[in-house]
């Protein structure tokens, strides 16, 4: 996908000459011949790079920078100033408001080149590193382990990767969706592009189509996520919470190929690829009336199971191995290796959470666990595996030091292990672990505060 860059000058030899430049260089190009047509190329679609003059008839360039540089997802949109009476004093103050950089006329073919492919790049980085602090996601980058079945997951991710129809990602909590969504754009032709993530539980319904579709009031833009993924991914994660009215706007939105921002009267038309995922039946929610069939197919284009990690039991000492690296060289906990009798019982262990439980399995054990060797006893009580009915007894293997405790120290152990597994899943969502739980917020805020748990920093 070409990068979509906006030239903005009163001079039209300029403008038009360094438009011939870029298009020739296989960018794609628009170019603004005062501050009013500029606002409005960008209402009507959000450039990737602005190339931006000083002087103009109506509007000074650094007004505009000035009113750019204040929006949310500013930092992400680099501004180049040029000028042809330009001073030291005026380009500080450019980079001061946030101009990439400044360039004096005439311009030179290859400065202006070499500024624009950098500042391009800059943002990809800047984009990425936000989107990988969004989902607090480890360093893994792609799927670990040597299984034939996770071979065979990955090989048609792959193929998969190469085509841009949508892609329906399903699997259970924990496995390891969102890890498979990444790998396809890494994959994929759109890989240089940004990989945008919108989580449909996570966002308030009140706020949902103002994030995926953007905003404009009194001059001032907010670009939604489907403008952020132009020329990239939009990753819509367990797309199964999705409110109706959301969902209606999406399938409009995914069926005319272009849409308007909340307040806006341009259509906008940004070009991405679409991955879902989910760990509920669509079928099933689809035959309830709870989710939307033609939305259903549309996504459902190329379908991907993840699978669970009791399914894969192989992969367990490759995943054991790569978190305790992670978690020694990330957050400077101890090494510490497995005796044989405790991966005899990870291995045979059924993982109901996943892949994500085996992560906070190993942060806990170094975190909690002594020096040496990881032993069986100690990894036993820590498992939250069940007993078969025919074991008797309504407690399985819930950790058994708690009935050693009393009734009060037990029951706060049991709701800090029950409020962190439901933050986690809903990645710190207290609305959501609120309606799971079945209390009301501002209850559930005060036991959060009573047991020391802060939703917003949860570990990773």
């Amino acid at each position: 996908m070409k990068p979509y860059i906006l030239v903005v000058d009163d001079e039209p030899e300029i403008r038009n000459t360094v438009s011939e430049i870029l298009e020739d260089e296989g960018f794609e190009v628009e170019s603004a011949e005062d501050g009013a047509s500029a606002r409005s190329a960008c209402q009507n679609r959000r450039p990737d790079l602005i190339l931006l003059d000083i002087w103009m008839p109506d509007v000074d360039g650094i007004t505009l920078l000035k009113e750019w540089s204040s929006e949310e997802d500013a930092e992400s949109l680099p501004i180049i100033m040029m000028s042809g009476h330009g001073t030291v004093e005026t380009a500080v103050e450019a980079t001061r408001l946030g101009a990439y950089d400044f360039l004096e006329k005439p311009l030179s073919l290859a400065k202006l080149l070499l500024t624009l492919n950098n500042a391009l790049k800059s943002s990809r980085l800047k984009q990425e590193n936000l989107s990988l602090q969004q989902e607090r996601q480890t360093t893994i980058t792609e799927p670990t382990g040597k299984s034939q079945r996770l071979a065979d997951v990955k090989s048609n991710a792959e193929r998969i990767a190469q085509h841009p129809m949508p892609v329906l990602i399903q699997g259970e909590s924990g496995a390891g969706k969102k890890l498979f969504a990444r790998f396809i754009h890494q994959h994929s032709p759109q890989k240089s592009g940004p990989f945008i993530i919108v989580s449909a539980g996570s966002v308030a319904s009140e706020n949902t189509n103002t994030e995926l579709f953007g905003s404009e009031s009194n001059g001032q833009i907010h670009y939604g996520r489907l403008e952020q993924a132009n020329q990239g991914t939009l990753f819509l994660e367990e797309i199964g919470e999705m409110a109706p009215s959301t969902q209606a706007r999406l399938m409009g939105a995914l069926e005319a190929g272009s849409f308007l921002r909340v307040g806006g009267t341009e259509p906008i038309q940004p070009h991405f690829r679409i991955i879902a995922s989910t760990q509920k039946n669509l079928v099933n929610e689809v035959s309830a009336g709870n989710f939307r069939e033609d939305l259903y197919f549309h996504l459902n284009g190329v379908p991907l199971q993840v699978p669970a990690l009791r399914e894969r039991p192989e992969d367990v000492l490759d995943l054991l191995n790569f978190y305790v690296d992670y978690f020694n060289r990330q957050h400077n906990l101890p090494y510490r290796n497995f005796s044989m009798a405790a991966l005899n019982l990870l291995r045979q262990y059924p993982w109901p959470g996943n892949v994500l439980e085996l992560k906070n399995l190993v942060q806990r054990l170094l975190i909690m666990g002594a020096e040496g060797e990881v032993t069986q006893e100690e990894v036993a009580p820590m498992l939250s595996m069940q007993t078969t009915p025919s074991q008797g007894g309504a407690a399985g293997l819930v950790d058994q030091s708690t009935f050693n405790l009393p009734m009060k120290a037990a029951r706060e152990r049991f709701e800090y292990e029950y409020l962190m597994h439901h933050l986690l899943d809903t990645q710190g969502n207290v609305t959501q672990t609120a309606e799971r739980a079945g209390v009301e917020r501002t209850n559930l805020y005060r036991k959060l505060k009573v047991l020391n748990i802060d939703p917003k920093n949860l570990p990773t």
